[in-house]
């Protein structure tokens, strides 16, 4: 188990998370199944099937929001009540007004709810309470915004606050192509993207090619910055990083996947492996980045 993106957030000084007190707060907000009527139902489930709604091991915490979403698309209200509004017409004589067609359409979605097909979706959360970190494995920021919401009614007092680093990820990515040198611990790789800062906002990608730094250093003398770029840690994860402080497209290399565990007993043990792999990791990529980019800085 690897997260494939993450969206980076701290835990505040005064956070305490006790997992007794966690776990019960958790329970409040189980997931449970909407009802027929219910177009979004969404709660805490336990990251593994036989375990508890908060996950712990060593200082590491996983927890999973799970979401069921009822697929009922506009194409399909809209010709029902087409349909609809031809039958009523037939019998009253005249087409449907506007607040008669806006009752129809209302009428068919209660009507068509309980027959939509459900999307499931489940979001995964890593709490590190060693080096105070919360990661969640979201590339869109919808799907991080869903947790956050939810975790906000979880928790109280809320224990979770921004991320803020000295220079800012655009600012360093492009010094780093400029120079052509990346960091200490990190390599520059084939995926780049520039984008104009003005109005225009005129984008030039180089998708799994070498970069020319001449001409990247033209596109910068023009008034583009970098706005993702993709690199390699250590020789043990690559990834894409974002203008935003997103990480995103994380893929641990051989190296990892020769050192993970190939005599674990059950799958509760390789369960146990991966998270301590894998936490263990990107705890030390986030300290290594966030010094790449000039140190972590309070927000004035």
């Amino acid at each position: 188990m690897w997260f494939k993106n993450l969206k980076i957030y701290r835990l505040s000084d005064k956070a305490s998370l006790s997992l007794p007190d966690l776990e019960a707060a958790l329970e409040k907000h189980a997931f449970q199944p909407g009802s027929s009527q219910d177009s979004q139902s969404s709660g805490w489930m336990a990251p593994r099937a036989d375990s508890a709604l908060a996950y712990a091991l060593n200082g590491q915490i996983l927890l999973r929001l799970h979401t069921e979403k009822k697929l009922l698309p506009s194409t399909v209200i809209n010709q029902a009540s087409r349909a609809r509004a031809l039958d009523i017409e037939e019998q009253q004589g005249y087409k449907p007004g506007r607040k008669q067609m806006k009752e129809i359409k209302e009428q068919l979605t209660t009507e068509l709810l309980p027959r939509a097909f459900v999307i499931e979706h489940d979001t995964a959360i890593w709490i590190d309470t060693t080096n105070r970190w919360l990661v969640i494995d979201a590339a869109a920021a919808a799907k991080s915004d869903e947790v956050m919401g939810l975790l906000a009614k979880t928790l109280t007092p809320f224990p979770v606050v921004p991320l803020h680093v000295a220079t800012s990820p655009a600012a360093a990515m492009t010094q780093w192509l400029v120079e052509d040198e990346a960091p200490a611990g990190f390599t520059i790789d084939q995926d780049t993207e520039l984008r104009a800062t003005g109005e225009s906002r005129a984008t030039v990608r180089y998708v799994r090619q070498s970069i020319d730094i001449d001409e990247v250093r033209k596109h910068v003398q023009s008034g583009k910055q970098c706005t993702r770029l993709a690199l390699t840690w250590a020789d043990r994860i690559s990834f894409v990083l974002t203008e935003n402080l997103d990480i995103k497209r994380i893929a641990p290399l051989d190296v990892l996947k020769e050192n993970q565990s190939l005599q674990a007993a059950n799958e509760a043990e390789q369960f146990d492996s991966d998270i301590t792999l894998m936490c263990g990791e990107l705890a030390r990529l986030l300290a290594d980045l966030v010094e790449a980019l000039g140190g972590e800085q309070a927000k004035a």
